[in-house]
Formats: C-alpha cells, structure tokens, sequence
C-alpha cells in the first residue's frame, strides 16, 4: 500500500512540475521514481499468488532483467564498431562501444566477486553495482522522458523559428545531420505560413576553428536554395556551443520583436538538454527534434547525457558519495 501511495504522490508531482514547465530533467526522475514504485508495489502483489506461481515469477523476472542487461551490452558494443567505421575514432564516437564493454566488466567482476572468496573484491563490486544501477536508472529517466517530451509540446504560432548549428563538412557545407535540422525548421515555417503568418528562420552557429566560414552562414545558403526568401532569415553567427546559440539568439529575437515566442529545433538525441538549456536561458519557446540517422543516436545520446550530468554536479557527487559508503559497508560485513 505504501509503494502505491509514493507511487500516486510522485506521479502527482510530475504532472504539477511537466504543467508547469515541460524542459525540466527532474521531470523524468520524478516519472521513473513513481514507475519504480508502481513496480514494487506490484511485486508485493505475489503474496496474493499461488505458492508456485510467485516463486516461479520471482525466478524468471531476475534471468530477464540478466539477459535484458547482456543483450544492451552486445548491442552498444556493435554499435561503437559502426560509429568507428562510418564516423572515426573519436572520443564521442567511442561511448556507446566503451559503455558495452563497461556492462560487459561489471558482469565479469561481478561473477569474480561471487566465485571468490575475497572481501575487497565484494566491496568493490557492490560499490560499482550501486553506481551503475544510479546511472542506469537516470540514463533510463533521460531516454524515456525525452521521448516523452517529443510528445507533449503544443503547436502554437511562433515568431521565430530557431535552428541550432552543427560542424560543416570540410569547414564550408552543410551535413547531412545538419541539414535534417534546417528542413524541420523549413517545414515549420511552410506550414506556419499556409495558416497566414509566416514566422522569421533564425539560424545559429559561428565560424569554428577548422570552418571557412560560418554556419549560419552555410544554413542560410542552404534555406534560400530551397526556395526560402533571403528576408525571412535572421543569422546569429557568433556562437560556438548550445548555450551560446541560446543566449546570442535570444538578444536577437528580444531586439526585434519584444514578446516574442519561438520554437528552436535541433536533432532528435539533442532535444532534452537542449530543451533544459533553453529554459535556463529564458528563451521563450519548447524544442522539436530533426530525424537522426539510428546508428548515429546511441553513441550522442549517450553525450548529451553525459552533458546533463556534469550541469549537476553537486547531487551527483553527493549521490555517488552515499553509494560509496553504502556499498563498502555491505561488502565488507557480508
């Protein structure tokens, strides 16, 4: 009874937070607490089942979540093969690979700890189980609650249309990744348009070290070739990350049309912590996501992940600390 009152007290909390402002990540803890409290009080459920039955669920639902754990493993270890192959070697490119063989480790510590008989051993498996069962739950949240947020944005009219800037191919065109984000943007303008009020396209992104030019530049060259009229763009050409892009984007669009009201689109991985951004930087509207090729989307939601968790340092770290402790506790008495 319990875990259905908690379970009915954080999806309440939810629902007030995401009304009153859907770019928040607690949004999605919030969410995957009330579930995880929902599942308890489920599992408690079994008590009512016959002697058998609940033994035999309890014994099925662990060799599930065994090979539900070894199959993403696999998976993120195939796809860091194809991000080297099709992307190179880069560090970002690497995540999804170095995650599967992360999971893969843990197992073999984990099987280590329970084979032998070595207390040092045990700590440090159950110190890391608890760590990767906190990031696993918060990756969770974070994929989950990003789809859910794809689902949740209203389509009212804007005055801008914001789209983000990515790196240009050899310094001077525009990507495919990139150009997914400017046709969304089109899109929106094209269908804003049909209904008589045709909104401004904002591009944003400046020129980076290996660029001939700027991307801004590059995105309106892209727009007007598709047909958009050169007076309808706007271009913020001094940014050089998402929180430049925002804030830069943001003066522009307040110095033309005071209360103004915008939607910014970028890719598909990026809609969260670009969401999160925004709110923190006052802008005005909610985010939409451009098609993002699917090998592409393990390794990069992986960084923006990586990217929400390092803008939340102190609760993470305290987090971390607690599990720590905890866990040393429990392998050294077991």
């Amino acid at each position: 009874m319990l875990a259905y009152l908690l379970a009915a007290l954080l999806g309440a909390a939810f629902a007030v937070r995401t009304r009153r402002d859907r770019r928040r990540f607690g949004n999605g803890v919030l969410l995957g607490l009330a579930l995880c409290c929902l599942a308890l009080g489920l599992l408690g459920e079994l008590s009512r089942f016959p002697v058998r039955a609940g033994h035999l669920v309890l014994a099925v639902l662990p060799t599930l979540v065994g090979l539900s754990v070894l199959a993403t493993a696999i998976l993120l270890v195939a796809n860091g093969v194809t991000m080297v192959r099709r992307e190179g070697g880069r560090l970002p490119n690497l995540l999804s690979g170095l995650a599967g063989l992360g999971i893969f480790a843990l197992l073999g510590l984990l099987l280590a700890a329970v084979h032998l008989d070595s207390r040092p051993l045990r700590m440090l498996a159950v110190v890391l189980l608890l760590l990767a069962g906190y990031f696993g739950f918060l990756l969770l949240c974070f994929v989950g609650y990003a789809l859910l947020y794809s689902r949740l944005i209203r389509r009212r009219p804007v005055d801008f249309v914001v789209v983000l800037g990515a790196g240009l191919v050899d310094g001077a065109r525009v990507p495919p990744l990139l150009a997914a984000r400017l046709e969304r943007g089109l899109a929106l303008y094209q269908a804003q348009a049909g209904r008589g009020s045709a909104p401004l396209l904002l591009v944003s992104g400046g020129k980076g070290s290996d660029e001939s030019r700027s991307e801004a530049d590059a995105m309106a060259d892209y727009l007007i070739g598709r047909g958009l009229p050169a007076a309808r763009i706007r271009r913020e050409d001094r940014s050089t990350n998402t929180e430049q892009n925002l804030a830069f984007s943001r003066a522009l669009m307040e110095a033309e049309r005071p209360g103004y009201r915008c939607a910014v689109v970028t890719s598909s991985f990026h809609v969260l912590r670009a969401a999160v951004i925004t709110r923190r930087a006052g802008v005005p509207g909610q985010v939409l996501g451009a098609p993002t090729a699917p090998y592409y989307w393990p390794s990069a939601t992986l960084r923006e992940f990586v990217a929400v968790l390092v803008g939340h340092p102190v609760t993470n770290l305290g987090v971390c600390a607690l599990l720590v402790l905890l866990g040393t506790s429990a392998g050294w008495h077991r």
